[in-house]
């Protein structure tokens, strides 16, 4: 080999090493002056009601990171595909953002939509964190890149339940909707509910009937905050009097709002603390920039979506300067009772950041209180 031709292949090595350097620092989602990180969520259709605030929670805290000049010098550079809540979408537009480079996927919306956005990230190191999603399996071993920050619906029936048990009610229905999240739900609180001698039947939100004929002493009912506030008005106006509780995905505030005085006396699980608790400093300061936004009164669900942002900003701080996405795993399982300010995350080595499931009750007058 000549001198021409070895500095030739010297060249050539040197510019197939840089290619390589290049592909690999943005098949990881970061550059020089940015981190990569992708949402595909419901920002339309019926999710939308519960998906668009978490979205928009989010963004109000990357917002927040990049003002603040970034992390380690990078901004977030947040890109959300809309998938309208269908599943086969929601996986297209996943395997998109891998494709294109993202440090982490974050927040989907739905437990089957999340599932299926899984598929397009599960052969590769990139994680999903902090899915808007509660079927139990998804914090199970054929879900290793998944991070939650939410509990499963289990939890939130072992909380209704063990409230019922002090109101005197052992027996108790399920009144659910016919999608596969609601399903999702009616399979995690009959386990639940059987462990503990409590499950007494389950009907369907348009089939009440059936489900009071068995003569429940409380009823659990999950379902969109539109098909969960026409069941229970429904409950109440054919004279069951007994307690009724709603699951996260009801809505809360959102439901609350629709029913008014007519949901007097129905207890909400929700998985984050109240969202207008100023004491709380991670509440005040998304009531800080939700205002400077101006995106009106924030709910649960944004809330949710702002203590995921900052959760996950905080791991990948960790991660260190360079970070990718084994670091970044690495790091989010080393948050160890971390208080962000009136919330708490623990990791502690596996796969889910919080447990934390409170109870609230619409007053007369159509407010939520504790």
């Amino acid at each position: 080999m000549n001198h021409t031709t070895r500095r030739l292949c010297l060249s050539l090595s040197v510019l197939i090493c840089t290619s390589l350097a290049v592909h690999a620092q943005t098949a990881s989602g970061v550059s020089k002056t940015a981190i990569s990180l992708g949402q595909t969520t419901a920002l339309t259709g019926a999710s939308s009601a519960l998906a668009l605030p978490f979205h928009q929670g989010a963004k109000l805290y990357f917002d927040r990171i990049n003002a603040a000049g970034g992390i380690n010098g990078r901004s977030i550079n947040f890109t959300a595909l809309d998938d309208g809540g269908n599943p086969a979408t929601a996986r297209a537009n996943a395997q998109k953002l891998v494709q294109g480079g993202v440090l982490a996927l974050f927040g989907t919306y739905g437990s089957a939509q999340t599932t299926a956005a899984y598929e397009a990230l599960k052969a590769s190191d990139v994680i999903l964190f902090a899915p808007m999603a509660a079927a139990d399996e998804l914090q199970g071993a054929n879900f290793p890149n998944l991070y939650t920050m939410r509990p499963g619906y289990s939890e939130e029936a072992l909380a209704m339940v063990r409230h019922s048990q002090t109101l005197g009610a052992r027996k108790i229905s399920v009144a659910h909707g016919r999608d596969v999240e609601s399903l999702s739900a009616l399979d995690a609180s009959k386990r639940t509910m059987q462990a503990l001698g409590d499950f007494l039947g389950e009907g369907t939100l348009d089939n009440l009937d059936k489900l009071l004929s068995s003569r429940p002493d409380a009823v659990l009912v999950v379902g969109t905050p539109q098909e969960a506030g026409k069941a229970i008005r429904e409950l109440r106006s054919k004279g069951f009097r007994g307690a009724i509780y709603g699951f996260s995905n009801t809505g809360e505030s959102l439901l609350a709002e629709q029913l008014g005085g007519a949901g007097a006396g129905v207890v909400l699980a929700r998985v984050t603390p109240r969202s207008d608790n100023a004491k709380s400093v991670v509440v005040r300061e998304l009531l800080e920039d939700a205002q400077a936004a101006k995106l009106g009164k924030p709910n649960v669900y944004m809330l949710e979506g702002y203590i995921a942002a900052r959760a996950l900003a905080d791991g990948i701080r960790k991660a260190g300067k360079e970070p990718t996405p084994a670091k970044l795993r690495k790091a989010i399982e080393n948050i160890n009772e971390w208080d962000m300010g009136g919330f708490r995350v623990n990791f502690g080595g596996g796969r889910n950041g919080s447990k934390i499931v409170e109870l609230s009750l619409i007053d007369s007058q159509g407010k939520v209180r504790e």
